[in-house]
């Protein structure tokens, strides 16, 4: 049993909102950080099992902080236990193996074809739908009072201002940022990434899939995607 002196201590706990782990048995340690003046209760926290998958490949599993509090207060009844973090912890379990760096290099190959392949569809129907070729036609023989041969100041600096645009539009060069401001991509992905963990939370309330304190699951049962 805890000793009495634990019943005046405070431990604080913090979560992210998504947490992947490497290791089927989750502990506590794993997906919070924790803190405690009590140092040997803090020590035992840390090891105590949340969840524990049994399949080996990836899993993902929606865990209450109402559980992790629960698990807390079994060996520290009179702990007072604050949570300044997430109510609810996506954790997910990905058995890690390192990809042949071959791999690496067809992916990237593969995502940067596509993303050069899709940008450069994507201005030749735009300048196609408005008809930039025509109306630079018209703006050189008002200007220059002649008709253009085709390759004219105005194509060579649209050119330019295109490639300068979208690299001041996205923030960086390769590894080179301009500015300390997150790139619109950073931005689209922080938000296509909440869109999903919100997805995933609330369809495990629904489901009844969530680990919860008063719900059917918990770390030792079995289930689709997890134990």
């Amino acid at each position: 049993m805890a000793s009495d002196h634990t019943a005046q201590t405070t431990v604080y706990i913090k979560g992210d909102r998504d947490v992947e782990v490497t290791k089927p048995d989750v502990t506590l340690g794993d997906i919070l950080e924790i803190e405690c003046t009590d140092k040997q209760a803090l020590a035992n926290i840390k090891t105590m099992k949340i969840v524990k998958f049994k399949k080996q490949e990836q899993q993902r599993c929606v865990v209450s902080v109402l559980k992790m509090i629960a698990c807390i207060h079994g060996k520290y009844p009179a702990m007072d236990v604050q949570n300044i973090g997430e109510t609810d912890i996506i954790v997910t379990y990905e058995n890690q193996k390192t990809p042949a760096p071959a791999w690496h290099m067809i992916k990237t190959i593969f995502v940067t074809a596509i993303a050069f392949c899709g940008a450069a569809f994507s201005i030749m129907a735009f300048n196609n739908d408005v008809d930039v070729t025509k109306l630079f036609e018209q703006i050189y023989s008002l200007a220059a009072g002649r008709e253009t041969n085709g390759f004219t100041i105005l194509e060579i600096t649209y050119s330019l201002g295109l490639t300068f645009g979208i690299l001041i539009f996205f923030n960086h060069f390769g590894k080179k940022r301009f500015t300390v401001d997150p790139t619109p991509m950073e931005v689209q992905m922080r938000l296509y990434e909440n869109d999903i963990q919100t997805t995933l939370i609330e369809n495990a309330a629904r489901e009844g899939e969530e680990i919860n304190v008063d719900g059917n699951r918990n770390p030792d049962s079995s289930g689709s995607g997890r134990s």
